[in-house]
C-alpha cells in the first residue's frame, strides 16, 4: 500500500514507523522520517498543496497528522478528488477546531462533561470566573497548538488569558486523572485503541505553563480493564452518532481527553487527530503482525470498520519523554546542534524526531520547541520509563531539556 503522510512531528514519524513496509511517503517530513520515508519537505500544509502532491504520488491512503489541515478542510480536498484521506472533513474537524462547538455536539449527544460558558466579552469572561471561582480553567476556543488552556489560581491571570485569546470557554475545573483515549472511526463505527496518559504541564510535579506535551505513557495498569469499552458506550460512539446526524460523519482519528472525576468521567477536550506524544506510545505497542496499522486506517477512511477484529496489543508498556529545546514552551531556541540523536534504535529504546531539521553543513539541528522523543518499552512501565531515561541522557543539546517525573511511582 502507498501511503502519504502529512506532517513533521514527533506524532508523524510513529506513524510512518508503525507503517513499517508499507510505501511511504511524508510531506514535509523530518530528518528522522526520512531514514523510513521519502519526504517532500517544500510541500505546503495547505489543501492545494497536499492535493497536488497526492495528485502526483497516487497513494492509496493519505494520513493527515496536523489538525490545522483538516481544519482548513484538506481531507474534503482529497476526497473529491478520488484520494482516500484519513482524516476528518472540514465539518467534522470542528470537534476541535471550536471549544464552542465540541460542547455543542456534547450536549446534543449527552456527553458527559464540565459545565461551561462561551464568551465573546471582557464582562463575560468575567460573569463565568465569578460563577466558577478557582481554580481557573481558560480555554482558547479556536485552535492553539495544545497551548491554549490555561488552568490557574490567579483570577488576574486567568483575566489576561482571556482578554488574549477572545473568544473563549470558561469552565468547572475537573478533578481526578485524565486519560487520552483515541478511536479510529468510519462514519458509523468506532474501534478504541489503547488509553494512555500524557503530562501537559511543563515542569516537575504537574508545574508551569500548558505545552503541547512532554510525556506519555500507556497502557494504564491502575485502570479498569474494560476502561475504554466504557469510553466508547459513553463518549465516543455517541459523538460519532450526533456528528452522523448533523450531516458531518466522522470518519478518521476521534480523540477524547477524559478526566476520572468523583462523579464519573467527563471529557475534557476532543481532538480531530492522534495525540501528541501519546500517539508515540499506543503505536508502539499496537501489535504490528495481528493488528497492522495501514489496513485499520485503509478501511475506516473507505467507511468500513464492520468487518474489524479486535485490536491485539503487545504484552509490557512504553513511555515516551520529550526532549525540549531552550526556552520551550514560549520562544524555544531553533538553530542549536544536536548531537547523540542518530545512532541507530532499539526495539526497546528509540528516538523519533519531533521538531529537528538539517542546517547548511548537514549538520542536525532544532527546528521547534518539542525536539526528540525518547520511546522506551518493556515488561512493565517502570522499566520502560527506565529505558526512556537512559535514552534521552545520551542526547546532547545546548539548554535542552525534559521532565523527570514522566510516569514516575507507576
Amino acid at each position: 500500500m502507498r501511503i502519504l503522510v502529512i506532517g513533521s512531528g514527533g506524532r508523524e514519524h510513529a506513524l510512518v514507523r508503525a507503517f513499517g513496509a508499507e510505501d511511504v511517503h511524508a510531506a514535509p517530513g523530518n530528518p528522522g522520517i526520512a531514514t523510513l520515508a521519502q519526504t517532500y519537505p517544500d510541500t505546503a500544509p495547505t489543501p492545494a498543496g497536499i492535493l497536488a502532491l497526492a495528485r502526483k504520488l497516487s497513494p492509496d491512503l493519505v494520513v493527515i497528522g496536523p489538525e490545522a489541515p483538516l481544519v482548513a478542510g484538506a481531507a474534503d480536498a482529497l476526497r473529491e478528488a478520488g484520494i482516500g484521506c484519513f482524516g476528518p472533513s472540514a465539518a467534522a474537524a470542528m470537534i476541535e477546531g471550536s471549544k464552542s462547538f465540541a460542547k455543542q455536539v456534547m450536549a446534543e449527544a449527552g456527553i458527559p462533561t464540565a459545565a461551561s460558558f462561551t464568551c465573546g466579552t471582557e464582562g463575560e469572561a468575567d460573569q463565568a470566573l465569578a460563577a466558577f471561582g478557582p481554580p481557573y480553567v481558560v480555554k482558547d476556543d479556536a485552535l492553539a497548538a495544545g497551548k491554549g488552556v490555561l488552568v490557574t489560581e490567579d483570577l488576574q491571570a486567568a483575566r489576561a488569558h482571556a482578554r488574549a485569546c477572545g473568544t473563549v470557554v470558561i469552565e468547572e475545573f475537573l478533578d481526578g486523572p485524565e486519560v487520552s483515549l483515541f478511536a479510529v472511526a468510519d462514519g458509523v463505527r468506532a474501534v478504541p485503541l489503547q488509553p494512555a496518559q500524557d503530562f501537559k504541564r511543563a515542569g516537575d510535579g504537574d508545574q508551569g505553563p500548558n505545552t503541547g506535551g512532554m510525556g506519555a505513557y500507556a497502557p494504564l495498569p491502575w485502570a479498569p480493564a474494560d476502561l475504554a469499552e466504557q469510553m466508547v458506550a459513553d463518549v465516543v460512539q455517541p459523538a460519532v452518532d450526533a456528528m452522523r446526524r448533523r450531516g458531518t460523519p466522522y470518519q478518521g482519528l476521534l480523540y477524547a481527553g477524559l478526566a476520572l472525576t468523583r462523579a464519573g468521567l467527563r471529557v475534557v477536550e476532543f481532538n480531530a487527530r492522534f495525540g501528541d506524544p501519546e500517539t508515540q506510545v499506543v503505536l508502539d505497542r499496537l501489535d504490528p503482525e495481528s493488528s497492522p496499522l495501514a489496513p485499520l486506517l485503509a478501511a475506516a477512511a473507505a467507511g468500513d470498520l464492520a468487518g474489524a477484529a479486535p485490536l491485539a496489543w503487545r504484552p509490557g508498556a512504553a513511555v515516551v519523554v520529550v526532549i525540549a529545546a531552550e526556552g520551550y514552551p514560549a520562544d524555544p531556541v531553533k538553530g542549536d546542534e544536536i548531537t547523540g540523536a542518530e545512532r541507530p534504535g532499539q526495539d526497546h529504546a528509540y528516538l523519533l524526531h519531533a521538531g529537528t531539521a538539517r542546517d547548511a553543513t548537514g549538520a542536525l539541528v532544532t527546528a521547534g520547541g518539542r525536539v526528540l522523543n525518547a520511546v522506551g518499552s518493556g515488561p512493565d512501565v517502570a522499566t520502560a520509563r527506565t529505558r526512556a531515561y537512559e535514552l534521552a541522557g545520551t542526547v546532547s543539546l545546548r539548554g535542552g531539556w525534559y521532565r523527570r517525573d514522566i510516569a514516575a511511582g507507576l
